[in-house]
């Protein structure tokens, strides 16, 4: 399958997960959003209703009649209300407005029973198919033959007079629902837009979304088919040198002894070079490792500088180049490896003096300053162009790719530079100019 539809429906898998959990996630809080809502409108529903109910129970309890035929006395109470098996003629009295009006009237009705159930009065708004029966429960919700639907309170009324009975009779009032449920249907279809919206506005963000988490993985990938791309082709050449060599020696008489030796030493080369190889790789995968290893302890990085000029000063010389060092006369300790630190330092310098000409200069240094002590390795070599001085730290990246050759190099000592310099929690640098020389500089932190 081609990498990139690889990464692409994985990237497309990616943003579907997320988009469906943020959608699932979305929905849920829509749903106790709405509910909420629906709720809180709900209750003040039924306090608004209780509040009218207990405004009209108190007006009306000392005006109640308790004689066993209240209508006479009803209908000069509630004028605008309607007497049962009698016409209906609706004025406007004080009494409604003082109770009724103070809401919308349209909305509310009310009706009066008898402490047996009966009918007394009701208002002229109510519904249709309203039983005249009476139901004692406290809250119902009455819904008519044409879908509209009342919340009616029920609530007991009680005379001043009253000594027989436990109570004078009933008052129910009821409220039209329509408004209520109008309210709940433009809140469903504010949430049915959004909701969509949103989920685009989620896919769209979990497609870039994924893209920026698929990257580094993309990335890492890339560089993992190039490194295998780079080690098979570094390991081809030395082997198919060996393979070559063996080959002509099982072709060689045992008279040629000087032929066969000198086919053993290509041997011995080769094998040296891909064992130096394989142990670069295996350092190297080793310090991408996270933990800290148990072997690490103080050291003296004077100590590791002066030792390493010495070193490397008779190579210098051999290749007409001067080697000098300025090493702090303070003592200079971190924590780390003492090896790793060593083969780091080594290899700047090892690659100074390649690509340094005869008659060139290197100068190593070393230095505290802030809590960090500095080496850096100064030479007057060809230089590196400012567009490869960001793919030097690549492993089997080559400035110079027939010079490395020709000396032997894998293009992995500045890889495993940087490696040791970031397991150290430092980091290598480097400045150059072509012709000019470069400079690579380590900070590596001090303990406190």
């Amino acid at each position: 399958m081609n990498t990139h539809r690889l990464f692409a429906r994985s990237r497309l898998r990616l943003a579907l997960w997320y988009a469906l959990v943020m959608g699932g996630i979305l929905g849920v809080l829509g749903l106790g959003v709405y509910r909420s809502i629906v709720q809180a409108n709900w209750v003040a529903l039924e306090r608004e209703i209780e509040s009218i109910a207990g405004t009209l129970h108190d007006s009306l309890e000392p005006m109640l009649p308790n004689n066993s035929s209240p209508t006479e006395v009803l209908q000069q109470i509630f004028p605008d209300l309607c007497l049962v098996n009698q016409p209906c003629r609706t004025n406007p009295t004080l009494i409604e407005r003082h109770t009724i009006g103070i809401s919308d009237r349209r909305l509310y009705y009310i009706r009066l029973f008898d402490y047996r159930g009966r009918l007394l009065v009701f208002s002229p708004n109510q519904p249709t198919n309203l039983s005249p029966q009476l139901n004692k429960e406290t809250w119902q919700t009455i819904q008519t033959l044409n879908g509209n639907r009342y919340r009616q309170f029920t609530t007991i009324l009680h005379s001043a007079d009253n000594v027989n009975q436990s109570s004078w009779g009933y008052l129910q009032i009821g409220r039209n629902l329509t408004a209520f449920d109008a309210e709940n249907r433009r809140i469903l279809w504010v949430l049915g837009i959004s909701l969509p919206v949103a989920l685009g506005l989620v896919a769209l963000s979990s497609w870039g979304l994924a893209g920026i988490a698929m990257g580094p993985i993309y990335q890492s990938y890339q560089q993992q088919q190039q490194f295998t791309a780079n080690a098979a082709h570094e390991l081809r050449s030395p082997l198919a040198s060996l393979i070559a060599t063996v080959e002509a020696l099982l072709c060689i008489n045992n008279d040629h002894n000087c032929e066969t030796q000198t086919l053993l030493q290509t041997v011995e080369r080769q094998g040296r070079r891909l064992s130096q190889l394989i142990t670069d790789l295996l350092l190297l995968s080793r310090l991408e490792q996270e933990t800290e290893p148990n072997d690490w302890t103080f050291c003296c990085l004077n100590d590791l500088v002066s030792d390493l000029t010495e070193e490397f000063l008779e190579l210098a010389i051999a290749a007409g180049i001067d080697l000098s060092s300025e090493v702090s006369s303070k003592e200079i300790y971190v924590w780390g490896n003492e090896s790793q630190l060593y083969r780091l330092v080594s290899n700047l310098i090892a690659n100074a003096i390649y690509y340094t000409p005869a008659e060139g200069s290197i100068n190593i240094s070393l230095v505290s300053s802030e809590k960090m002590g500095i080496i850096t390795v100064q030479d007057t070599g060809i230089g590196i162009a400012l567009d490869q001085q960001e793919r030097i730290f690549e492993r089997f990246y080559r400035v110079d790719e027939a010079r490395s050759r020709q000396k032997g190099g894998a293009g992995l000592g500045l890889a495993i530079a940087q490696a040791i310099a970031f397991k150290h929690k430092g980091y290598l640098t480097v400045e150059s100019e072509l012709s000019r020389g470069s400079l690579f500089t380590v900070r590596l932190p001090m303990p406190l």
